[in-house]
């Protein structure tokens, strides 16, 4: 139970046919109020599916009363046929729970780029009465019908007093910022507006999603939608609400990390020292989207002159030869230069810490990242569903 967790919702999650496994691939979360509050980020890619475009015009318009979700296809560049369909499903879930305004209903969509001909829409739009009627408050099965090449299912959940957040996410490749990384939804039973909601996520979004940058391709497809019930009747202090929502992201977000596609490595990149955050996210985004040490690090080799090479490339503020460098806590560079022994840093293990120091102001950064495997090259030359 992760979205349904907190008081007002229901979930389901069913097989429809779209993938070729026979999993589920179909989900629906409803908020059956007494509030319906909402906020939702989207990708900044300028390709953008379908669902994306529907979505941003929807929720512009008013709260979102439910999101339904599906695997198995993207619906990205399918024309007006593929808009087609998402309007389609969104009316078909109003009418399934008894919604006036299909504009109220949100879609989301993830899979193969160009997949939704009329065999996709019909397996998507035919199956939404059952789909509703599978719904329930304690739900276990919405989470694995949104998985693609994920190998487990992410979610999330905090209790606080008197109030909750659930959290589901899928997402194991094309892990770049813009915004949302992945797909998301988030529920809570507190009582918050839409503007309350708007700025925790945002916050949120801001110091987790978007500081995983796994390969550096940005999906089409991206969306984190937060849902609001107020079923709790506790309106608990909006600073409070933020910090535990932001908790809930970065869990979420090291999740997604820790289950990117062909990866062997979970790697930190901490970057301190910088004149502003965003020069610190500058800094640490260069080394995560640099391939050269990327590979390095799946051949356990703590080559620290691949991290300077990729600073160098930025228009950070910082002295190269005062720059230092440290690989699960050896500091294998002092001011430019080797200071201890490669041989004195182990990275065999999964998960990998590097420490930036640049020493050129007071603020901190934190990108995640992932190493350059054969299995990641090998998955993502055979992936076509």
């Amino acid at each position: 139970m992760t979205v349904t967790a907190p008081r007002g919702f229901r979930s389901a999650g069913i097989a429809v046919g779209l993938k070729s496994t026979g999993k589920p691939d179909l989900a629906l979360v409803v908020n059956d109020g007494p509030v319906r509050a909402s906020a939702a980020v989207f990708t900044s890619n300028r390709a953008q599916a379908n669902p994306i475009i529907w979505s941003r015009t929807a929720i512009a318009g008013g709260p979102a009363r439910a999101v339904v979700l599906n695997s198995g296809g993207a619906n990205c560049f399918t024309g007006d046929f593929g808009y087609d369909t998402t309007r389609l499903t969104a009316e078909a879930v109003a009418h399934e729970i008894g919604e006036h305004e299909a504009e109220r209903i949100l879609v989301c969509s993830t899979g193969l780029i160009g997949t939704g001909d009329q065999a996709f829409r019909d397996k998507i739009v035919k199956n939404v009465p059952a789909l509703a009627a599978a719904l329930t408050d304690d739900d276990a099965t919405a989470a694995s019908a949104i998985l693609t090449t994920d190998s487990v299912e992410k979610t999330a959940v905090h209790r606080a007093d008197g109030w909750t957040i659930g959290a589901m996410a899928k997402g194991a490749g094309m892990l770049a910022p813009g915004l949302a990384t992945m797909l998301v939804v988030i529920t809570t039973d507190a009582r918050l507006d839409d503007g309350a909601l708007d700025r925790a996520l945002r916050d949120a979004t801001a110091a987790s999603f978007d500081r995983l940058d796994s390969d550096g391709c940005m999906s089409t497809n991206d969306q984190v939608t937060l849902l609001a019930s107020g079923a709790s009747g506790v309106s608990p202090d909006e600073a409070e609400f933020a910090s535990a929502l932001a908790a809930v992201c970065d869990s979420l977000a090291a999740q997604l990390q820790a289950d990117a596609e062909g990866s062997s490595h979970d790697i930190d990149i901490e970057v301190r020292g910088a004149v502003s955050v965003a020069e610190a996210i500058e800094v640490g985004r260069s080394v995560a989207r640099n391939n050269l040490f990327k590979a390095a690090i799946f051949g356990n080799d703590p080559n620290w002159g691949r991290v300077l090479a990729a600073i160098g490339t930025t228009r950070a503020t910082f002295d190269p030869y005062e720059v230092d460098v440290a690989f699960n806590g050896v500091r294998l560079c002092h001011a430019g230069a080797p200071d201890r022994p490669v041989e004195e840093c182990d990275l065999t293990p999964r998960r990998t810490h590097v420490e930036i120091d640049l020493f050129s102001g007071d603020h901190t950064a934190t990108i995640r990242t992932n190493d350059l495997t054969h299995e990641y090259v090998h998955e993502n030359s055979a992936y076509s569903s």
